[in-house]
């Protein structure tokens, strides 16, 4: 259950707000000062954190501060102050959004659900590219092919093949899919810009290189594949 960390010293307004937001869905943490809530948040994380700027001991801005030296916990000021100046000077440092008090509960749960929302899209797009990063460092085996991107090293039959860095990425780009037929701006785009004036006959060029060191050490090497006018195919 999504957790929601409220930090007032108002305790009707605590009251108000937290029993709407429970019958929305989400579980609440009440704190009537920054300080407290601070001490919390260390052994109860919250998903999100609505504060008022005006408490006791350690006030909305000062514990603002605190929370975005460690963490970037998506915050929501909540404020009964009028000011612009506040407004502007909460997301200077930090807040994700500012609402006043006069706004009504309606519109706090439909931006906290906005923020949320969010946050699980960035987070998701953050795993996707630590996911495609560490993929690009994993050994692939294709039958009696073995290429190791952190090694740089590639074997066929346990013979090892000495690629460069263009011809690895285009037999790593043919293998990662077999039996697909990958053209030749695929290729193009899998090498990158490593190579001056690339073209589709610099691919062909390497696909002529790649074949004959293999063949070097296995005469009957034909997983490559020429697929007239459309590209080429690992298959194995």
């Amino acid at each position: 259950m999504t957790k929601i960390a409220l930090v007032d010293d108002n305790r009707n307004y605590l009251v108000s707000l937290s029993m709407a937001l429970e019958a929305e869905g989400l579980e609440v943490d009440c704190y009537s000062d920054g300080q407290a809530a601070l001490r919390a948040f260390d052994a109860r994380r919250p998903d999100l954190v609505v504060l008022d700027l005006k408490m006791p001991r350690m006030d909305g801005m000062e514990l603002l501060d605190r929370l975005r030296r460690k963490s970037s916990l998506p915050v929501i000021i909540l404020s009964s102050r009028d000011s612009e100046l506040d407004e502007a000077l909460g997301l200077r440092m930090g807040a994700d959004d500012y609402l006043r008090k006069s706004s009504s509960q309606r519109v706090l749960i439909a931006r906290i659900r906005a923020l949320l929302r969010r946050q699980m899209a960035w987070a998701a797009a953050t795993d996707d590219i630590e996911d495609e990063s560490q993929s690009e460092h994993l050994v692939m085996t294709r039958g009696p092919l073995v290429m190791d991107p952190a090694r740089h090293e590639v074997t066929w039959k346990g013979e090892t093949i000495w690629l460069t860095v263009a011809e690895f990425r285009l037999v790593r780009a043919l293998a990662n899919q077999p039996g697909v037929v990958v053209s030749r701006h695929q290729l193009l785009e899998a090498i990158g810009d490593e190579e001056l004036e690339l073209s589709d006959r610099a691919i062909d060029a390497h696909i002529k290189r790649v074949r004959r060191k293999m063949h070097k050490k296995d005469p009957e090497f034909s997983a490559i594949e020429t697929i007239y006018r459309v590209g080429y195919r690992y298959n194995m």
